[in-house]
């Protein structure tokens, strides 16, 4: 197939695909779906080799969010019968994610709910930070509180933090449709915060919302432009309580295109798959990690993930291996380049997630975002729904698997063991 053919040798010389080329991978049919994976696999190895970087979430705070996310189960208003605390003490984080990192995860995601931190929110997570790196050799941490204001960021480098998840979650275009408490300017603006910090940034999207494919493209071209280092890629899990609930818009077909689409547009950061993967994907998991190098351990913020016993089986099985603590996850251009901005340089790059060289006038948008009601989990909105996705959408609600969305009732928060 041309149209894949090209996408890899692009992938391969970080090179920056067509839009036209982008909606393709979305258009492609049933009968090609395993040519594509295979196709953004040898882009995924080119620049990761077999390697699955696993990270671990730590809610410090759930619930209670003054936010509006329609997506998010901690939003304001919302009816979902989640887990609701206040902050997670120092020992209290430390002890969940020595949970996840015995279980094989080099990252733990310390993620609190609200519109933003204050500047003694900061500091009680800068002493979290510390107290997990104390007990946690090597361990890499990144923080996800919401928007931050000026000299935020570098508090929390001081402190130890790796990395900022903030997420763009959608497009531009449609963002509006989603939140009216914040803006999408407002998200770039946090994600530009952590960069000129020396933060590696984090920040990825939700796919299942009704949006269409031009909106997926729009999203992702706006978060190579970004220069993410490691992109989420959540799939909507829609809770009941929220304005989400009936959005059933994804087959794992869908799941896997879209992870392909990611993959040749930003061919050599983290593509990490996030919330929602055991609803939508389901038994094509495995699949998956041909086309990601990087998942959540164990469960999600508000919503119970597979155990972590079966991620590790289900990695061996599928002849990949889980990426070691002494190992750079990024290709060597890339850790180089971050290595220089955290060494004081500060700048933010300006080629995206993809090439520092090789995408002169490839400038398609820009943005970066988190959910401030809830950071790394999934999410949706109210956009509408693609003239091409809608055969599709039909056949994902018809096949709707409820029974998969479990509210969170262990680990962090909780008096019972995490199941990573």
């Amino acid at each position: 197939m041309d149209l894949l053919n090209t996408l890899v040798e692009k992938g391969l010389r970080r090179e920056l695909p067509t839009r036209e080329e982008a909606l393709a991978v979305l258009a492609t049919s049933d009968d090609e779906l395993l040519d594509v994976v295979a196709a953004a696999g040898k882009v995924r190895r080119q620049w990761f080799g077999r390697r699955v970087k696993l990270n671990y979430l730590v809610n410090l705070k759930s619930g209670l969010c003054p936010e509006d996310c329609s997506y998010c189960s901690q939003r304001l208003g919302s009816k979902a019968e989640i887990l609701k605390y206040t902050w997670l003490k120092p020992d209290e984080a430390s002890q969940a994610a020595a949970a996840g990192v015995a279980g094989g995860a080099k990252r733990v995601c310390l993620v609190a709910s609200g519109r933003g931190p204050t500047d003694r929110d900061v500091e009680r997570v800068g002493r979290t930070i510390e107290a997990i790196k104390e007990q946690n050799e090597g361990v890499e941490v990144c923080a996800c509180l919401g928007l931050l204001s000026d000299g935020q960021a570098e508090r929390l480098k001081d402190a130890g933090a790796d990395a900022y998840n903030h997420n763009l979650n959608t497009s531009e275009a449609t963002y509006g449709g989603i939140t009216k408490t914040h803006t999408y300017a407002d998200r770039v603006d946090t994600v530009q915060k952590a960069h000129a910090a020396g933060l590696s940034a984090c920040s990825g999207l939700i796919a299942g919302m009704g949006e269409s494919d031009e909106d997926l493209v729009d999203v992702v071209y706006a978060l190579r432009e970004l220069d993410s280092d490691s992109v989420p890629v959540n799939f909507l899990i829609p809770f009941e309580g929220t304005p989400l609930a009936k959005e059933w818009n994804l087959t794992p077909q869908r799941c896997l295109r879209i992870l392909a689409m990611v993959r040749f547009v930003c061919p050599d950061v983290e593509v990490r798959i996030a919330g929602g993967r055991e609803v939508h994907l389901r038994s094509m998991q495995p699949l998956a990690l041909n086309i990601a190098n990087s998942i959540f351990l164990g469960d999600y913020l508000t919503s119970e993930g597979q155990a972590g016993q079966a991620d590790l089986d289900m990695i061996a099985d599928a002849g990949f291996e889980v990426e070691g603590a002494g190992t750079t996850t990024l290709p060597k251009h890339r850790a180089d380049a971050l290595a220089a901005a955290a060494g004081g340089c500060g700048s933010q790059a300006s080629a995206g997630c993809g090439s520092h060289d090789a995408e002169k006038g490839a400038k398609e948008g820009a943005g970066c975002g988190s959910h401030s009601g809830g950071g790394c989990g999934p999410c949706g909105g109210h956009a509408e729904p693609a003239s091409t996705g809608a055969a599709e959408s039909a056949t994902a609600t018809n096949g709707a698997r409820t029974d998969l969305v479990a509210v969170r009732r262990r680990g962090a928060g909780t008096d019972l063991a995490p199941n990573a």
